[in-house]
């Protein structure tokens, strides 16, 4: 069975959870938005997965940043300000009654359009903002580590759809990862467009050589939260760090591999192209910068 950094556990009480959809909270068998929905029609939107630990968000003001960023790229007005943003998330948890272990999905699109065409301009209603708030552990296969394929998908130039921007059209990924899972594969290992390790599918690739821990430039892919804060993490405990041009050569004799992202944190990957990665299971550093990240998020939510 395949599984992914986004594997969770099952769990009972997300049939009934209540979905914030424009400022309602509404059953998630009614938590429904209009079929001439920009999202729905065009991916034109933006979104940010958040994570909640012992009542907290974890760097939420970095995830608004990024949110309101994004939007500004695409002139998309929000049409609330951060406190009021904060405010409905706030809002949602209460309603489910959510304290820890619980993943958000924050998303804002240019609203419902009078057709279903692309100019801007047909979308006056203000935008659509839902907020999804499960009960989301880890599950426990994911700690074992992932099998990565290199697929032949690339993240793109910004000059045709700029990766750093977290858009509702995530056709390029899923196709990626489509041709990872038909290799047998849990998640794709995606090249830049000069065919250096970009990223994943779905989350940001580090590798470790000689006690180094390596990751691609930041050019091409999405600049994760977690990413920037493990890059912070080694530099102030003196792990190297580099974020470097660097090939499947590199990663094939890698002593270790792993992810990161706002769901799993970090994510051991056992193999890429069917090589097995060190010792198959999740190394010294890797446990190191686990431990680390697991303690700044303590902080974070006040333990």
């Amino acid at each position: 069975m395949n599984t992914s950094t986004h594997t969770a556990a099952e769990d009972a009480r997300n049939r009934d959870i209540r979905i914030h959809v424009n400022g309602e909270m509404l059953p998630r068998d009614r938590a429904l938005v209009s079929v001439y929905d920009s999202g729905f029609l065009l991916g034109d939107g933006v979104w940010e997965g958040l994570r909640l630990y012992r009542g907290r968000i974890a760097f939420l003001d970095l995830h608004l940043d990024r949110l309101y960023e994004a939007a500004r790229y695409l002139n998309l007005d929000i049409g609330k300000t951060r406190g009021q943003l904060t405010e409905a998330i706030e809002q949602t948890l209460a309603a489910n009654d959510m304290h820890d272990d619980v993943h958000i999905r924050l998303m804002v699109t240019r609203g419902t359009r009078r057709r279903p065409f692309q100019h801007p301009h047909l979308s006056d209603r203000g935008a659509t903002i839902v907020i999804i708030a499960e009960h989301s552990k880890v599950d426990e296969r994911v700690g074992r580590g992932i099998r990565l394929h290199t697929v032949p998908h690339h993240r793109g130039l910004p000059l045709t759809q700029d990766a750093k921007i977290n858009s509702h059209s995530k056709l390029n990924c899923i196709i990626a990862l489509n041709h990872a899972l038909q290799a047998g594969a849990d998640e794709a290992l995606m090249l830049d467009p000069f065919g250096f390790v970009n990223t994943t599918n779905a989350c940001n690739f580090f590798i470790v050589r000689g006690g180094e821990v390596w990751t691609s430039t930041g050019d091409y892919c999405m600049n994760g939260i977690t990413r920037q804060k493990v890059i912070e993490l080694c530099r102030q405990n003196r792990i190297p760090v580099f974020q470097r041009n660097f090939s499947l050569v590199d990663c094939y004799g890698a002593d270790e591999a792993f992810l990161t992202g706002t769901f799993g944190a970090q994510t051991p990957v056992v193999e890429i192209d069917g090589r097995t990665i060190g010792e198959r299971a999740p190394g010294p550093v890797f446990h190191r910068i686990r431990a680390l990240y697991h303690r700044l998020v303590g902080e974070e939510s006040g333990r």
